[in-house]
């Protein structure tokens, strides 16, 4: 009976834990007015989308948006995705690996082709 108890306790638990990350996810995607169409448009999303879960490149027009959009809204955003039901299966820490490959590039590419402050 106790160890059912203690079963019981640590799945509710696990539910609860579940929980709390996903209304983290939430809070920071508000805080940080993440999904503000300013930010990025519809085209770069979906073109950076497809980059993380499918395969492709970014542009360097799209790099410029994603820098916009920060890298804290840009992880907040994937592991948002990775939530779904849709994405259940896939290998999170394949996609967190790609989604940082991705930020990286866009950010050296932002560094390279943005102007240099006049003296």
């Amino acid at each position: 009976m106790a160890s059912f108890n203690v079963y019981f306790i640590l799945v509710a638990l696990f539910v609860m834990s579940g929980a709390v990350i996903a209304t983290e996810e939430a809070d920071i995607i508000k805080k940080y007015d993440c999904e503000n169409e300013t930010k990025m448009g519809q085209y770069c999303i979906m073109e950076i989308f497809t980059s993380i879960f499918k395969i492709g490149d970014v542009t360097d027009k799209c790099c410029g948006e994603l820098m916009v959009l920060g890298k804290i809204c840009h992880a907040a955003l994937v592991k948002r995705t990775l939530q779904l039901p849709q994405f259940k299966n896939m290998e999170e820490s394949k996609i967190v690996a790609k989604s940082i490959q991705i930020w990286n590039k866009c950010a050296v590419v932002t560094k390279s082709v943005s102007p240099s402050p006049s003296p």
